[in-house]
């Protein structure tokens, strides 16, 4: 094996220059070419695939798809406000299912972490994010929609509550784990007992992580399609709030999936337009979470 070079420079220091001739230093380079080349091989499709959508997308897309109700067949106009009401409707009630107890089960997991409860805890959150999303959408339907007699908002909520669930305990237990025990320390250290310490600094030091992990849990639950088949179902009109939300609703994932099977073009059309507003809405969680992640405090 050649050994790299020892070169002496005019003011009498002595560098170190690689040789780019030795084996090391050509197999360091033949696997660095691989790696690119995979990573191009990687990226393309994602490419391919954004450019297609963005060109069909934005010709579908005007102002009235945001405010208007889906069309009949062979109707020009319309729009798709309801899905994307519907969309951030249920998301939103996940959120509000999943976060809390997300976030209270990896604090007990990294902080209070006592014998076989967490390890229970763990392999069910492990379980659980391996599970199919349809399954998740049958279990929604026997839960909720069977007891009620009713699709609504509130079944698609708590099928997508239990997919983003799993997401936002492994990733906050994550967080909490890479926040120093130096900083515990010093917490208990100055008079604060457990709880003042995980509530108080802990938890703030790890936010930002905390926040990605939600975002992508998030990112995940707008796009499913599946549970909503099960427990929202579809509807063509505005979400009933005098019915508390307790009727069949829109969303995006489930109209792209109606209409981009039908024979007719405008419906196809604002199929293209909502599955473009789709991967905007995963796109811009994904730059919140880039953002998040990006003003740790520890």
């Amino acid at each position: 094996m050649t050994s790299p070079h020892l070169e002496k420079s005019a003011y009498g220091e002595i560098s170190l220059k690689r040789n780019p001739a030795s084996p090391r230093t050509l197999f360091g380079l033949v696997m660095s070419s691989i790696a690119g080349l995979f990573t191009i091989a990687a990226i393309v499709p994602l490419f391919i695939i954004l450019s297609y959508l963005i060109g069909k997308g934005i010709s579908s897309l005007s102002a009235s798809v945001f405010t208007e109700l889906p069309p009949p067949p062979l109707v020009d106009g319309g729009g798709f406000g309801n899905a994307i009401l519907g969309t951030v409707l249920m998301v939103g009630i996940g959120a509000l299912i999943s976060i809390p107890l997300g976030i209270m089960a990896a604090i007990y997991l990294s902080e209070f972490n006592e014998g076989k409860a967490a390890e229970w805890i763990r392999f069910a959150t492990n379980v659980l994010s391996g599970v199919p999303s349809i399954i998740v959408g049958v279990f929604a339907y026997g839960v909720i929609v069977l007891t009620f007699k009713t699709y609504s908002a509130w079944a698609g909520g708590f099928a997508l509550s239990i997919l983003m669930l799993p997401i936002i305990v492994r990733t906050t237990d994550e967080s909490l784990k890479l926040v120093p025990q130096d900083v515990r320390q010093a917490s208990v250290g100055i008079g604060a007992n457990q709880y003042q310490t995980v509530l108080q600094v802990v938890l703030p030091a790890a936010l930002p992580a905390i926040i990605t992990g939600i975002t992508l849990a998030i990112a995940r639950a707008a796009g499913e399609t599946a549970p909503l088949l099960f427990t929202a179902l579809f509807t063509q009109f505005w979400p009933n709030w005098d019915a508390l939300l307790a009727e069949p609703t829109a969303s995006l994932a489930v109209l792209v999936y109606n209409f981009a099977i039908v024979p007719f073009k405008n419906q196809q059309e604002l199929a293209w337009g909502a599955a473009f507003i789709l991967v905007l809405l995963v796109l811009f969680t994904s730059v919140l979470s880039r953002l998040a992640t990006a003003k740790r405090t520890y």
